[in-house]
């Protein structure tokens, strides 16, 4: 009986419900083979980053949902939320009922600094920060002491912006949108005065994107602050902007935003959002156990044009702060039955492939990289090679119906994509209520008390 045919279906197990998995489904129903899909998802709702990273004042992003809607609706596909890999189902039972396993389960642990003092309180990751505002269950109950002053963030990629917008909007800007209720009310006593971002190389260098860049020059309480000397680039930094236009429109945008400044056009806005460069954290300090100080050490770059290296120059400086966030990369988490390199932070795999009949996608698969469109053609990469597998694929037992017997008996409760918008409709009415686009459930069982 030949594989892929409606008479043998090619049984298809995926392991997370972020972008990546759900384009790796898209690309698996545009193949000429008859698929079926079972995406797993440890959570009851289904999304990923889209609903637990994007910020919350970046509702037009999240419109990506709809096309994973119609990804859905495939005959083919099964949502299997509520399901933890690794706990109420192996990888190896997911290798004995399905022709190939493809894990898109992302990078959700945070790289160190590996400084003196990190694990200081008051010393958090923004991944934790970021998850906790827009209400994932796991980060919930998570507490940040916002009655300080001074607040310093580590990084200048988007997720760092992100930090610091949340940071530096008033719940006017904010009590309209997503946002957990939690986490508006917490932001709503919010003692912060002055936002640190700090890079370790220079605004030729900074991760964001220009829309990031320019958001921060609207907000209503807080004046962006930045040395003029620090966007004097060099001859190496005005070659990188010749290589890359999107670098160029951040540095406008900051000299933009540094003539505005000077301008007054931000004057007496109550809060500081300061872009520092060249600077790198070396140690955190504090007298009781928490943060009260970050020593910095200013750096030179060296090298060529898209290759410059930040490195120390021994010239220190100490800043005060109340609350102190890293945002310097994600990296993987290791699953039994999967073999991981940990000096990456990813499953081993060659192009996608870990072997045959397993394989990955996404984050887990490459590293913290691109923005969500960068999985599609990521995941259809990985679904060409494991279609090119076909033939070598095998399923002891076609039949998902003992897994969920097993399920069953261990009290999980399966949550279908049916269940996910009964969810969905129910954070939508609530949102409704209280003049948001949405009030989500902020824990599990409430989750599933809706499917009662």
């Amino acid at each position: 009986m030949t594989l892929g045919t409606p008479e043998a279906p090619l049984r298809v197990a995926i392991v997370g419900s972020g972008p990546s998995g759900f384009y790796a489904a898209e690309a698996l129903f545009k193949s000429d083979h008859t698929i079926h899909i079972d995406m797993y998802e440890k959570l009851p709702v289904p999304f990923g980053l889209v609903r637990s990273g994007v910020a919350p004042d970046h509702p037009k992003i999240k419109n990506v949902t709809r096309i994973y809607d119609k990804i859905a609706a495939n005959d083919g596909f099964h949502f299997m939320g509520n399901v933890t890999i690794g706990e109420d189902i192996s990888v190896s039972d997911l290798r004995e009922h399905y022709h190939a396993v493809l894990f898109a389960s992302g990078a959700s642990s945070d790289r160190r600094l590996n400084i003196p003092g990190e694990d200081l309180e008051r010393s958090y990751t923004a991944t934790e920060f970021v998850a906790w505002y827009n209400g994932h269950p796991e980060y919930r109950d998570r507490v940040f002491d916002l009655s300080r002053e001074n607040a310093v963030i580590i990084g200048q990629g988007n997720v760092a912006v992100d930090v610091c917008r949340i940071l530096s909007k008033s719940v006017e800007e904010l009590k309209a949108t997503d946002i957990a209720d939690h986490a508006l009310e917490a932001l709503a006593e919010s003692k912060i005065k002055n936002i640190y971002m700090i890079g370790r190389r220079g605004p030729a260098q900074a991760a964001f994107t220009p829309q990031e860049a320019k958001e921060l020059g609207e907000l209503d309480l807080t004046e962006v602050v930045i040395d003029p000397a620090d966007l004097e680039l060099s001859e190496a930094d005005e070659a990188e902007l010749e290589m890359n236009p999107a670098k160029r429109k951040n540095v406008v945008m900051m000299r933009d935003l540094l003539a505005k400044s000077q301008a007054g056009e931000f004057a007496n806005k109550p809060r500081k959002l300061h872009l520092m460069f060249f600077q790198s954290p070396v140690a955190l300090e504090g007298d009781n156990g928490s943060v009260e100080r970050v020593v910095l050490e200013r750096n030179a770059l060296s090298g060529e044009a898209g290759q410059q290296r930040a490195r120390g120059t021994g010239e220190k400086t100490t800043l005060d702060s109340g609350i102190f966030f890293r945002s310097v990369g994600y990296r993987g988490l290791p699953m039994q039955g999967v073999p991981f390199r940990d000096d990456w932070g990813v499953f081993h795999n060659d192009g996608g492939r870990i072997e045959t009949g397993m394989y990955t996608a996404g984050w887990i698969k490459r590293g913290p990289s691109g923005i969500i469109g960068t999985n599609k053609p990521c995941s259809y990469d990985t679904v060409k090679m494991l279609l090119e597998d076909v033939d070598q694929l095998q399923c002891a037992v076609a039949d998902t119906a003992p897994l969920r017997a097993r399920l069953e008996e261990k009290g999980v409760r399966v949550v279908s994509y049916a269940d996910w918008k009964k969810i969905d409709e129910a954070e939508i009415a609530a949102g409704a209520a209280k003049g948001k686009s949405r009030s989500k459930f902020t824990r599990v069982e409430d989750m599933l008390a809706v499917l009662a």
